[in-house]
Formats: C-alpha cells, structure tokens, sequence
C-alpha cells in the first residue's frame, strides 16, 4: 500500500514569505549615509555602500549582481574603498577590517536624520576596532 506525505509547496524554500517582496528604497536615508564618514578610513565624501551577502541572524537575504538590497542595509565607505568592497568576496573583505556591516548597518538605519548619533556610532567603532583615521591599526 502506497501513501504520500502531504506538504506545502514551500517545505524546501529558504524564505518563501518575501519571495514577491519588492526591494524597500529610502532616498533620505541613501543621503544620510553619504553625508557621514567612512567606517574605515574617516575620510568624508563617501557613497553609500549596499551590503549584498545574506544573514539569517539578521534576517538579510543575499542579492546578487543584479539586484540590491534594501537601502537599509548601506554603510558609509570612500569611492575607493567602496570599488575595494565589491572586487572581492564580501564577507571576507568586511572579516578583514574586523567589521560586521550587518550590525553597523542597522544601528545606523536606526539614527537616519540624527547625524550626531550616527558619527558616535561610527567613531566608536573605529574606537573599538583600534583604527586610527588613516584606517590602520595602531600597530601598522
């Protein structure tokens, strides 16, 4: 006697809840990044930087090449760094400078429009990773 198990079509699907989800788009928050320093370097004059490998603890999805991820998911880095980022694997390069972008990302995501909060953030970070305001450790 045969029998089948019964499941929903989503059983296997990662994440099958946001699978039509649209990716959210915040202008004003894009300009907040930009206006704030680099989390490496302190240097000013920074573009927002999309963070495209996925998180489960963070509920990130990983997006290709093709697509970006949410606006939240942005960090302040100079045109150089910013190039720097994406010509390797990504997690590994943010590893290497002892930073974890999903973290930072969301704190800065929570002080949108309080640059004052957001510089705290950031300084302190570089306080704790030991960077000095050319990005290097102080031993190097």
């Amino acid at each position: 006697m045969a029998f089948a198990i019964r499941r929903p079509s989503t059983a296997f699907s990662e994440d099958p809840s946001d699978r039509a989800q649209k990716r959210i788009r915040d202008e004003g928050h894009l300009a907040f990044i930009r206006r704030l320093p680099s989390v490496l370097s302190g240097v000013y004059g920074c573009e927002a930087c999309h963070i495209r490998y996925g998180d489960p603890v963070y509920r990130k999805k990983h997006t290709g090449k093709a697509q970006k991820p949410d606006d939240a998911w942005t960090l302040p880095l100079s045109p150089d760094e910013h190039r720097a980022q994406h010509d390797t694997n990504e997690r590994e390069w943010w590893l290497s400078h002892r930073i974890d972008p999903l973290a930072l990302a969301q704190a800065l995501y929570a002080t949108t429009g309080d640059t004052d909060a957001a510089v705290r953030i950031i300084v302190q970070g570089r306080i704790t990773l030991g960077l000095s305001a050319t990005g290097r450790t102080a031993g190097e």
